[in-house]
């Protein structure tokens, strides 16, 4: 395959208008897409790529689902927005909806990842002080080093990654940070009456795919419980069959006091997201204390219900289970010193470059777009490959092809 990084003419046009205009708080790949069908996107100019990125796992379901699409253009020309000063005909059905499919009593809709993260931090709080007895003000969260909940100031605050949080003080108090995979500190923090709940990815993604050990969700959640503290799942990107159970925590049996969901829940469409709850915690926060103006709109609604039928009908999260695993071996079985390992669940996987230049896992994603796949690092030397659940065997075994031909760049 040839690798030709130089952009086009073309791409480089709306390259400098980004640069000229918009904030420059991300460095993405140089490439300008203008489609998406499936697992596939395309540039301006034409050129096909496989999407390994999905959206950083938003896009589950696949680019522009025509089921979904469908439920997007059907509403929109309905009914779009109505506040939540009033009722609409698809909340109540959505809500419905939503806590069979997941088996809580109650949802409260909200639009991006990091809103869901902080209501769940301020349900867990209220709950802290109206049903476990926490002096007003005291409550706190034990949560994980190398975390990513977002970055709003609150969730930035509880961040050990530099790039979060430097220089983005005074930060909110509250939170107690110990290590990932950690039981043994866990257990100690939960010693601390204070404590009102644990916050954890059950998967840390954006840490470069870090796995836990066999066993840890369950203790997790079995420590908290003893401690009367709230177990709380960020699935944001581990959920809605990505890591091939409906959630990650399913592997384990363990069901979250508060569950997180968002990316994939929009299916690629737009920005939904939602927090449940059963009643003893969710009915903490009354009419007044919280809400949000796109919340719960019908459009959301009726667009998340349509993502959430296509990974059933389409078994997408046993896709990416059997897929999942031969990718792995796939990988594991390419014959190159520049991959140390792979890990990961599902189709939510990363690779872990071993190459002495410090930017190597970013020139190998230059050859994997030059050779018409894309993917991002993430600190450093780990990149992410998380296709969309659609992807198939073929597809996926071309995946590993362009990854292996584009490995030679870290020859030169």
């Amino acid at each position: 395959m040839q690798v030709l990084n130089a952009p086009s003419q073309l791409s480089l046009h709306y390259l400098e208008l980004e640069e000229k205009y918009g904030a420059h708080n991300y460095h993405p790949l140089p490439v300008v897409l203008t489609r998406g069908a499936g697992v596939h996107v395309w540039d301006i100019d034409g050129k096909r790529y496989f999407d390994c990125l999905s959206g950083y796992s938003a896009v589950n379901q696949g680019h522009c689902h025509p089921k979904i699409v469908a439920a997007l253009t059907e509403q929109a020309k309905r009914l779009t927005l109505t506040s939540r000063a009033f009722h609409s005909d698809l909340l109540g059905e959505y809500a419905r909806y939503i806590t069979d499919y997941f088996g809580y009593d109650k949802v409260l809709p909200v639009n991006t990842g990091v809103e869901a993260v902080e209501t769940a931090i301020k349900l867990c709080r209220r709950w802290g002080y109206h049903v476990k007895g926490i002096p007003e003000e005291k409550a706190k969260m034990v949560v994980c080093a190398g975390n990513f909940h977002g970055r709003t100031t609150t969730v930035i605050s509880f961040s050990t990654d530099p790039d979060s949080n430097s220089r983005f003080g005074p930060y909110t108090p509250g939170f107690v940070i110990i290590p990932y995979n950690d039981t043994a500190a866990l257990a100690q923090a939960l010693e601390d009456p204070l404590v009102a709940g644990f916050l954890v990815e059950p998967i840390q993604g954006e840490a470069g795919v870090v796995v836990p050990d066999e066993g840890y969700l369950r203790l997790a959640k079995q420590y908290c419980k003893a401690a009367n503290a709230l177990f709380i799942g960020d699935e944001i990107q581990t959920g809605l069959g990505r890591t091939g159970r409906m959630l990650a925590c399913d592997y384990e049996g363990v069901r979250p006091d508060i569950l997180i969901l968002g990316k994939a829940l929009g299916g690629g469409i737009m920005p939904v997201s939602a927090v449940l709850a059963d009643d003893a915690i969710m009915l903490t926060i009354r009419p007044g204390e919280h809400g949000s103006t796109y919340g719960g709109n019908p459009l959301a609604c009726k667009v998340a219900m349509a993502a959430l039928e296509v990974l059933k009908e389409e078994r997408l999260t046993e896709n990416a289970a059997v897929l999942g695993e031969l990718f792995r071996q796939e990988v594991l079985a390419l014959d190159t010193p520049f991959i140390k390992t792979i890990r990961g669940k599902g189709l939510l996987n990363a690779i872990i470059i071993d190459h002495p230049r410090p930017d190597a896992a970013w020139e190998l994603c230059l050859a994997l777009k030059d050779n018409g796949l894309l993917a991002k690092p993430t600190h450093g030397d780990k990149i992410r490959l998380a296709p969309p659940l659609v992807i198939t065997r073929d597809q996926l075994l071309e995946c590993v092809d362009i990854l292996k031909d584009s490995l030679t760049v870290l020859s030169h």
